[in-house]
């Protein structure tokens, strides 16, 4: 299947059967503020790592999968399946920071996160600060032996469940001035709160607030890397993570695909099950040959890393899978609302909450329109041979 091997193939099953195990409780979720009830959500977490299902992205010898991107692809995509964010338990802990990390960071924070006792969030973006990182306003500047932070972050997805953030600024001095920097903030942290936590289209339990660092130190062993690479982290990150986005968007146009054909199936109007009507039966034809090509793209992409390609055109051809994936699933996501019908405007019914959930997916890691802008750049600089 897809040219995927024996071990492809049982990291792909042993992720399936594990988010089959999450599908029952998407509706209490979406009832309850995307919470799971009690200890269970830490409970999954932890089935996650003993099926080997977690930290898939980071080195064996810090305690991760260190599986291939295609299996890691295999892996997100079916965690795609489920939603209300339940299967963000099986964690993908910063894939660009091992190479950079100290001995100190990969003690404190890398290798306890790998472990699952700690996790992340990303103070990156800001109010006029999004896709164009480099526009960012938050500043560090060095003073002996620490770093001063500040800067207001929007849209700190998971703030509520991390033990430390990530912290990218601009400083103000020395060699690199005007250059970007990474730091690593423990929270709580004096200095960091909470201005607010907007309410957003999704129902989960991760949130995205905004978070103000005001006078932030930090001691210099907290910049990660180099002074002036902050950047070049950024860009990496974004590189994993628009894969990650569209394996994901393939697994919900899976999910959604055979949601609606079950239903097509089944439901009876005017003596005949709909999807005998040409209407429904393309929107279905439609969704299934969309999914397909999505996800050819997606594994070639993924194969493409994996074989070492320019690290260009890797990066232009994520942009594509992300910018394919994210833009496909939304309107198999639409189908299926249609073809559901009333029932799939119900808060219960899957397209209805895939409908609000991956709308973002065209959003975050670089709106499609900026996907468009590196692939047409690359496209110039390379030609499309070198791409696809």
């Amino acid at each position: 299947m897809h040219g995927l091997t024996a071990e492809d193939l049982a990291v792909q099953e042993r992720a399936r059967g594990f988010v089959d195990s999450l599908l029952p409780y998407e509706v209490e979720a979406e009832m309850n503020g995307g919470e799971l009830p009690g200890d269970l959500a830490e409970r999954l977490r932890t089935r996650a790592r003993e099926l080997g299902l977690a930290a898939t992205n980071m080195p064996r010898e810090l305690g991760g999968g260190g599986c291939t991107a295609l299996q890691q692809v295999l892996v997100q995509e079916q965690v795609g399946r489920a939603t209300n964010a339940l299967a963000w338990v099986v964690s993908t802990p910063p894939q660009w920071w091992p190479p950079v990390a100290s001995a100190y960071q990969r003690d404190r924070w890398l290798v306890p996160t790998v472990r699952g006792e700690m996790s992340e969030c990303y103070a990156i973006t800001e109010e006029g600060a999004g896709s164009d990182v480099d526009a960012i306003a938050s500043t560090a500047r060095r003073e002996g032996d620490e770093y001063v932070l500040n800067g207001v972050k929007w849209h700190v997805t998971s703030y509520n469940d991390a033990s430390y953030a990530f912290f990218q600024a601009k400083l103000t001095a020395g060699p690199h001035a005007g250059e970007h920097a990474m730091f690593v903030v423990d929270l709580p942290s004096p200095g960091v709160r909470v201005e607010r936590t907007p309410a957003y289209s999704h129902t989960i339990s991760h949130h995205h607030p905004v978070v103000a660092f005001e006078n932030v130190r930090v001691p210099a062993s907290h910049l990660v890397g180099d002074e002036g690479g902050g950047m070049a982290y950024s860009y990496e990150w974004f590189r994993f993570e628009r894969m990650m986005v569209a394996a994901r968007c393939v697994g919900a146009a899976e999910r959604l695909v055979e949601e609606a054909t079950a239903f097509a199936k089944d439901r009876v109007v005017y003596g005949e099950p709909i999807i005998s009507y040409q209407l429904i039966a393309g929107m279905l034809a439609d969704s299934l040959t969309e999914m397909y090509c999505a996800r050819s793209i997606l594994y070639e992409a993924a194969r493409g890393i994996d074989e070492g390609r320019d690290l260009k055109v890797q990066h232009a051809q994520a942009s594509m899978v992300k910018l394919y994936a994210s833009e496909m699933a939304n309107r198999v996501a639409d189908r299926a609302v249609q073809i559901f019908g009333g029932r799939g405007y119900m808060r219960e019914n899957v397209a209805e909450r895939f409908f609000r959930e991956l709308r973002v997916e065209r959003i975050w890691e670089g709106t499609s329109e900026i996907q468009r802008v590196i692939i047409a750049q690359q496209l110039a600089k390379r030609g499309a041979r070198a791409l696809a």
